[in-house]
């Protein structure tokens, strides 16, 4: 194996730091710092608890964005550090070795922060609101459902995002019909916006007592959540609320009050379910702000033609797949935009997919450059 030309290497990632830096602007960033920090300073902040929280996010989120840039200033000078004193007096192997992991891991989170600055749609920086709905394929669909909705909570966990499962309508016999859930950090919605799509499973179906091969489907809608500011405002004579009793797997009951709610909006016909809160009033508040962020999405399609809708019109049937997953006769995952593949399946289901999300961020970006 070659020996790695290190100074090559070094000065590559110093070339990537200073375009990432460009785009993040860390002076525009310390400015934004101090203006949000006199914000938090203030004494009334938390007279406006809603208001309060938007800034400590804000603040937290934008320090950390500077802090990222930094440090990793200061990781690439330590490393050339390390490679001097590897290299003095014929070399040490060991602290070569040690140089040799820290570039690796320079040059990861590099990629990753340099993902992050090609998010720069309108909402990308915004929190995000995912649905999953079985497709084609009956109960193998409704089973591959539920392994995404686990797929997209782990990634979310291993990244330290809060969730919160706003509703399941479960299957008769298993899996899930559709499922709704918040994933409650900045960018969120950037990331996950290239889920969208049709999702294609490939396996041996747990449910044929023949064991014979099953193709099934389920379909990923991503959208960004609504914020005041939004100003999406839906005259009360456009909504239609009816109110249910919650139910749990299999159609089996878990409430003995009408507290689910199900919002129609009347001129689109959108239709939103919640379930999961406790009471009506915190239902009716959750379903309002998932229309809301669906009417907002819509507007923005309007308003820009030339743009695919983000939600699109997602069949999850065969010949619009954007991504399959095959259990059998092998085991890969492919996603059919970009090409990227991986052979461990198990661990794409529990949550490591931030390989496709990033491939997938940097196609869509070379498809807006395309179409420029």
């Amino acid at each position: 194996m070659a020996a790695t030309d290190f100074a090559v290497e070094i000065r590559n990632l110093r070339s990537t730091l200073d375009s990432i830096r460009a785009v993040s602007d860390p002076t525009a960033l310390r400015a934004k710092i101090a203006q949000l920090s006199e914000q938090a300073s203030a004494p009334d902040l938390w007279d406006d608890p809603d208001a309060a929280q938007k800034i400590t996010s804000a603040l937290s989120s934008t320090q950390s964005e500077l802090d990222r840039v930094e440090k990793l200033g200061g990781r690439i000078d330590d490393l050339e550090t390390l490679v001097e004193m590897a290299t003095e007096d014929g070399g040490d192997a060991d602290t070569l070795a040690e140089a040799e992991n820290e570039l690796t891991g320079i040059a990861r989170d590099l990629g990753e922060l340099e993902v992050r600055t090609l998010l720069a749609g309108e909402y990308d920086i915004r929190e995000a609101v995912v649905t999953i709905r079985a497709g084609a394929g009956g109960v193998d669909a409704a089973d591959f459902a539920e392994m995404l909705m686990r797929m997209y909570l782990r990634w979310a966990e291993r990244h330290g995002y809060p969730t919160s499962v706003l509703d399941t309508s479960y299957a008769e016999e298993a899996g899930l019909k559709s499922a709704t859930f918040e994933v409650k950090a900045p960018y969120a919605f950037g990331h996950l916006s290239v889920e969208a799509g049709t999702h294609r499973l490939v396996r041996i179906s747990p449910f044929d007592n023949q064991g014979r091969r099953q193709t099934s489907f389920a379909a990923v809608e991503v959208i960004p959540l609504i914020e005041q500011t939004d100003s999406i405002d839906i005259p009360e004579n456009e909504i239609k609320v009816d109110v249910f009793r919650s139910s749990g797997p299999g159609g089996q009951s878990v409430n003995t009050t009408d507290s689910a709610v199900r919002m129609t909006h009347i001129p689109t016909g959108i239709v939103v379910s919640m379930q999961n809160e406790k009471s009506q009033i915190q239902n009716r508040a959750a379903a309002l702000r998932v229309l809301q962020s669906r009417l907002l999405l819509q507007r923005q399609a309007e308003e820009n033609a030339t743009k695919k809708a983000m939600a699109g019109d997602i069949k999850a049937s065969w010949g619009d797949q954007m991504r399959s997953y095959v259990l059998h006769p092998y085991q890969m995952v492919k996603d059919l935009r970009t090409e990227f593949e991986v052979g461990n399946t198990s661990g794409v289901f529990d949550g490591d997919i931030d390989s496709f999300i990033e491939a997938g961020i940097r196609w869509r970006r070379g498809q807006d450059g395309a179409r420029a």
